[in-house]
């Protein structure tokens, strides 16, 4: 694509913010943008993702097919560096923010005359559209908060008037970001535009819960506390006010033991999920019960009293090891129903929950709900933090940060559990395993331990992020043990079938005397072995190969005078060169002299012109076998079926997690440890470093296929938890 084409504003308006230093709270906006940013990216990248298979899957050709594999490989390949882009770019509008069109004008439309779009070519074309459709409901769907977002940078950016609006945030600006950033792909506009209809709607399509935030910091920064507006409904809207009365109504409660309730803090992530639950209610016509003169609402601090009598070990197994049996399934909803049951109101009204809670209730349940049908996690580990279920809740009831703040402590050790358990498999052994032990303690003293002191779940955090420190120093000394041992040995495998084929390819076309024979077959060859090893550092490798081939021209007849001229000089250097190879390697030490004697007797006999050496009689040439080559025509439908599992296998990277299934039903998961190039060798480890398994490329392929191979997702356990419960409710409510 041209990259004169799509949005330019960013090159147009270079210059707006100088290079004045960052105001503080630009810079805490600039840090909270990116990073949400960055999320939102990896989402529409997993579903340009999934889009794009489920194409391949429909192809009508193999071309096409092919195709849209290509493009699925390519911004495999280069997603990472078109994310750090992006957020780099958008990180840079905060430093030097460019100038913003008016929220009521249309630039693009105004630019897109017929003499402009007569220059734009017809892929272009596209793509200018899809972004201008893209930028312009984007500021129709969120006028108010850029208009007041716009209004406060234009204090904060001092100097700037109102006929030069700044908005790092604005939507032109984004998409020029993201624009720039995919120029690296080499994709055709059908990708492309999927592409962007992705960065649509997982990106620019949530921007709201990013610029309420840009707004709050500014408001709590005092950057236009009061700010009024006159929306498209005619409705005034008090920005500060809002703010006020949402703060109010979930400020009021007290979080227990140490730490302050969280509940005012703007929310993003839950914020969204709130807003998809609400719209999910209003499709179902469920009528607000908070206005109903029969209800009272329960307040913060009467539902942290009355969770905290709600036993954290419901249901639990009887027996010490919790990892027993099944997952653990509670009814979070009918608990708290049961408990609000039990209670006796003073003034005759039923109690009830407010809205806001009963989502946090309900998105409790479905981060478990994911949990329990997460794949990715091992048996033993799912059963162990399926029994969390009510310490969560009771975390996230008094610090609704969990669900945006990946540092919080709750939400960390949950990470690290997941990513830990990984690897374990059913077979290993539960009563002798320091890290099950580990998992389990922590677990368990949870259940016993916690009375809503979030400081329990940093202090388990601490001492696991230390166990897990010392077991992967002892397994990383394994595994690079096992990675060196293996290319070593690989190494040598190679070179052994390497030096076989060529002597046996040379000894195999002519009859060599016995005693030259003998030397290649088990002395030269053992020099070459080593040659080929050390030939990185000594570089003597083709020098070996050359003493072959020298020495069995030497041995035919040579009756013109320039051939005669050219043996005389290269015999000397050539018995040289093979008595010191051939001593190297301890070859027949004491009967050395006597053999170099007989192969200088076999030299003399070929230059007095009567050959030593004879062609070997060679097998007639076979006729092609038809039923060869049939089944060699029916396997390319096989290499066509698994070309979407190399894909696949091409994807994987040191480090990553997978799960192979046996014949017998048995499975293991293992880590890919190395890859070695040159054989074509992928060799996994266990937990522990050790080797379990090395499989070709197309092993690999072939093993995917039949479904004996799975790719293991081991990004952060909550932030895959809450994309697909944010996934699974936008699906309900769209």
């Amino acid at each position: 694509m041209n990259k004169q084409s799509g949005i330019h504003y960013l090159r147009e308006h270079q210059n707006a913010g100088g290079n004045k230093p960052i105001p503080a709270e630009v810079t805490r906006i600039r840090d909270t943008v990116v990073a949400g940013l960055g999320d939102l990216l990896q989402g529409a990248f997993d579903a340009v993702d999934d889009s794009l298979f489920e194409l391949a899957n429909n192809a009508r050709s193999n071309n096409e097919q092919n195709r849209y594999f290509e493009a699925m490989r390519e911004i495999r390949i280069k997603r990472k560096g078109v994310e750090r882009q992006f957020q780099n770019t958008v990180a840079q509008f905060f430093a030097n923010p460019p100038q913003t069109s008016h929220l009521h004008d249309d630039s693009l439309g105004a630019n897109a005359n017929a003499d402009n779009l007569a220059l734009v070519g017809n892929d272009d074309l596209e793509e200018q559209v899809a972004l201008n459709a893209m930028i312009t409901k984007a500021k129709a769907h969120f006028q108010g908060p850029l208009l007041q977002l716009q209004t406060r940078f234009n204090k904060v950016y001092h100097g700037e008037s109102n006929e030069s609006h700044v908005n790092p945030m604005a939507p032109e600006h984004l998409c020029s970001a993201f624009t720039n950033a995919i120029q690296a792909l080499e994709i055709q506009i059908r990708e492309r535009l999927i592409l962007l209809k992705q960065f649509d709607r997982y990106v620019i399509s949530n921007l709201g819960m990013l610029l309420d935030e840009a707004n709050r910091i500014l408001i709590q920064a005092g950057v236009i506390p009061h700010f009024r507006y006159q929306g498209s409904s005619g409705q005034q809207y008090d920005a500060a006010e809002d703010q006020s009365k949402t703060e109010s109504q979930d400020g009021s409660a007290a979080s227990g033991g140490n730490r302050q309730d969280n509940s005012s803090v703007s929310n993003p992530v839950f914020d969204q999920i709130h807003q998809l639950l609400a719209r999910q209610r209003a499709n179902a016509g469920i009528p607000s019960r908070q206005h109903d003169p029969n209800i009272r609402i329960i307040g913060g601090n009467e539902l942290a009293s009355l969770l905290a009598s709600l036993p954290l070990n419901t249901q639990a197994n009887a027996t010490n090891n919790l990892s027993e049996g099944e997952p653990l399934t509670v009814d979070l909803r009918g608990a708290i129903q049961q408990i609000l049951a039990q209670t006796n109101p003073s003034d005759g009204k039923t109690p009830a929950l407010k809205e806001m809670d009963e989502d946090l209730i309900n998105l409790v349940s479905m981060l478990f709900e994911f949990i329990l049908d997460d794949y990715n996690l091992s048996a033993p580990v799912q059963v162990l933090i399926s029994r969390l279920q009510i310490p969560i809740l009771k975390v996230v009831i008094k610090d609704k940060s969990f669900f945006s703040k990946t540092t919080h402590p709750a939400r960390k050790l949950l990470n690290a559990l997941a990513r830990a358990g990984i690897g374990w498999s059913n077979s290993d052994e539960k009563t002798r395993d320091k890290l099950y032990e580990m998992i389990h303690g922590i677990v368990q003293r949870i259940l016993s331990e916690f009375d809503g002191d979030i400081t329990l779940f940093e202090t388990l955090n601490d001492e696991f992020e230390e166990f897990l420190a010392r077991e992967n120093r002892k397994a990383s000394l394994v595994e690079q043990r096992t990675r060196e041992s293996e290319r070593g040995r690989i190494k040598s495998q190679k070179a052994q079938e390497l030096v076989d084929r060529i002597i046996q390819e040379r000894v195999s076309r002519y009859r060599l005397p016995e005693p030259v024979y003998n030397i290649l077959v088990n002395g030269w060859c053992r020099f070459m072995f080593l040659a080929y090893l050390r030939d990185d550092v000594e570089h003597r490798w083709q020098e070996s190969v050359k003493v072959v081939d020298d020495l069995i021209w030497c041995l035919h007849p040579h009756e013109e005078d320039d051939e005669r001229d050219q043996w005389v000089r290269v015999v000397p250097g050539l018995l040289k060169s093979l008595r010191a190879g051939l001593e190297e390697v301890s070859y027949n030490v004491t009967k050395l002299d006597n053999t170099m004697s007989q192969v200088k007797h076999e030299l003399a006999v070929a230059f007095r012109a009567s050959s030593s050496v004879t062609m070997a009689e060679q097998p007639e040439a076979q006729q092609e076998d038809p039923d060869e080559a049939r089944n060699i025509a029916e396997l390319q439908p096989e290499d066509a079926a698994i070309a979407e599992f190399m894909v696949q296998i091409d994807s994987i990277e040191i480090g990553n997690w997978v799960e192979f299934r046996l014949v017998n039903g048995a499975s293991f998961r293992c880590k890919l440890s190395a890859i070695i190039e040159e054989a074509d060798c992928f060799v996994f480890v266990n937990r522990m470093g050790l080797k379990v398994i090395e499989k070709t490329r197309i092993d690999l392929a072939h093993e995917m296929r039949r479904g004996r191979l799975t790719l293991l997702e081991q990004g952060a356990f909550i932030d895959r938890a809450l994309d697909a419960v944010v996934g699974s409710l936008r699906s309900k409510t769209a």
